[in-house]
């Protein structure tokens, strides 16, 4: 598998797990924006996959957050 595929894959799955995870406790990516204290498009950037050094720190405060 070319290496763009597997990037792609591996974009969607965080992307799906992430989702999955917030669905599972209730949560919209606003609520989750809110209580990271943060704005809710850089948020949802970071979980769609933006790997800007910012977007890659929400991710990991997203991930201690949801328990991930």
């Amino acid at each position: 598998m070319p290496v763009e595929n597997e990037l792609e894959k591996a974009t969607a799955d965080v992307e799906r797990n992430i989702k999955m995870k917030l669905l599972e406790r209730d949560m919209t990516q606003a609520e989750l924006s809110r209580l990271l204290n943060i704005n809710r498009q850089q948020v949802n950037q970071a979980i769609k996959g933006d790997n800007s050094p910012k977007a890659i720190e929400i991710r990991k405060k997203i991930y201690r957050v949801l328990d991930m």
